[in-house]
């Protein structure tokens, strides 16, 4: 089919865009956010906006519903990207917004896609318009805000999360987009079990969904009815060139973290390596597989071989600087190394164990003999007396010390493995726990 067709209809901007909906009634999925009594439901519909974070993969429909709150909340839209937009863009829309409210009297909706690529100066340039009332602000990310953003920005915003659409969604949005003149105006004909196919191809995510349709639409022949048609032949030539991403936070996405991870644990530098590659190909982020891999020099490999948490840096910041394809090279290093390095989790089950500690216990007072005392009145109360100067003890060791809370002084959390650098941590421990037995000058008895 000659794509210049539906020229005249549709004109030029994308089926994705031109499908977005004008009502929240006709916003597709997050219904345990916008579904009937949902939080965000009945603050659109008390006319309560609030400033947020919305949370999620790609085409879900996080900029769609930014754009339903200013439309149903007779807000002015704003729109930045923090991929293209800095500082000073920010002042000049705070500019407006004041303007606005001073001259108009409406308020303003400032959406901040990909905010977590701000830096933290940029984030908090947005805090005290959020504060004041110039801006609702509503940022957009694909990244965990816990991670990617300033507590002092989610400290002044609600974090939602966005989901994976279901397929049923993604059916009915592609129906939508079929008989709607917003779309192809029933011009375009493709089956149910082809509409399917799309729907699952699509990951949840919308406008893949929908540019899945619109490429294939290019693809469409005359049947025999004289109405264009989408058939299997022709999704297939679309899947080919098209259908290899894989939308983070699916099911796809986190079955390759899982695959490398575990591959890595398991001491396997081929399976490593193919399924960083996988997601590599697929689109991931390769930011966020290093951020896994640091995560993996730690927990699986830990004090048995450091040099793993330093190569996983080293990749971090070799991907910063060079970027792609330059930088992968480094993160196939890291992997391949993290396969074959000795691997402990002792570090893991101590740091979880007192955690898990921390949280159920009292919270026991700092002995005396560890507190500070910069002042006089501070020595006068005790605080630091009897403390025992490590470095002028034999072998900078006080042995008999004690350094937990006396009610838990036995605690042990950290308990090296007999592999790699470990061995040694532990004969070291075993030669201290011994000059502590021995020791005269005992904390505790």
């Amino acid at each position: 089919m000659q794509s210049s067709l539906f020229t005249e209809q549709v004109g030029f901007r994308p089926l994705a865009a031109r499908m977005r909906p004008e009502s929240l009634d006709d916003y597709v999925g997050q219904m345990h956010l916008v579904g009937p009594g949902k939080p965000l439901r009945r603050a659109v519909e008390q006319g309560q906006l609030h400033s947020m974070i919305l949370w999620g993969p790609p085409g879900v429909g996080k900029t769609t519903f930014a754009r339903l709150l200013a439309s149903v909340g007779d807000l002015s839209f704003e729109n930045v990207s923090a991929v293209l937009s800095g500082v000073k863009d920010i002042r000049a829309i705070v500019e407006r917004a004041r303007n606005r409210k001073q001259s108009q009297g409406q308020d303003t909706l400032l959406f901040v896609d990909e905010v977590h690529r701000f830096n933290k100066s940029q984030q908090d340039a947005f805090l005290p318009h959020i504060e004041d009332g110039t801006f609702i602000f509503v940022g957009a990310t694909t990244e965990n805000p816990s991670f990617e953003l300033n507590s002092a920005l989610l400290s002044r915003t609600r974090v939602y999360v966005l989901k994976n659409l279901e397929e049923d969604d993604i059916l009915r949005m592609l129906s939508r987009a079929l008989t709607s003149e917003e779309g192809f105006g029933g011009q375009l004909a493709v089956s149910d079990e082809v509409l399917r196919v799309m729907a699952s191809a699509s990951g949840g995510d919308a406008r893949r969904a929908l540019n899945i349709l619109e490429i294939s639409a290019d693809l469409a022949e005359l049947d025999s009815d004289g109405k264009n048609r989408v058939n299997a032949d022709q999704l297939e030539q679309v899947m080919q060139t098209s259908l290899r991403r894989f939308d983070k936070g699916g099911d796809v996405f986190y079955d390759q973290i899982s695959a490398l991870h575990k591959s890595v644990r398991g001491s396997d530098p081929d399976g490593s390596l193919y399924w960083l590659c996988r997601m590599l190909d697929g689109g991931c982020d390769p930011l966020y597989v290093v951020r896994r891999l640091v995560r993996i020099a730690s927990e699986d490999i830990g004090n048995a071989d450091p040099r793993a948490l330093q190569l996983s840096m080293d990749a971090w910041f070799a991907q910063e600087r060079l970027g792609s394809p330059e930088g992968e090279l480094a993160l196939a290093q890291a992997v391949t190394y993290l396969a074959l390095a000795p691997k402990s989790d002792a570090v893991y089950k101590a740091f979880n164990q007192c955690m898990a500690d921390i949280r159920k216990d009292p919270d026991y007072e700092v002995p005396v003999h560890l507190r500070n005392a910069p002042t006089k009145l501070l020595k006068s109360m005790g605080h630091g007396d009897s403390y025992r100067y490590a470095h002028h003890e034999p072998d900078a060791f006080a042995a008999g010390e004690s350094y937990l809370p006396e009610a838990i002084h036995q605690r042990r959390y950290y308990e090296p493995v007999n592999r790699g650098l470990e061995i040694k941590l532990s004969e070291k421990r075993q030669r201290l726990d011994a000059l502590n037995e021995q020791s005269p000058n005992k904390r505790h008895t």
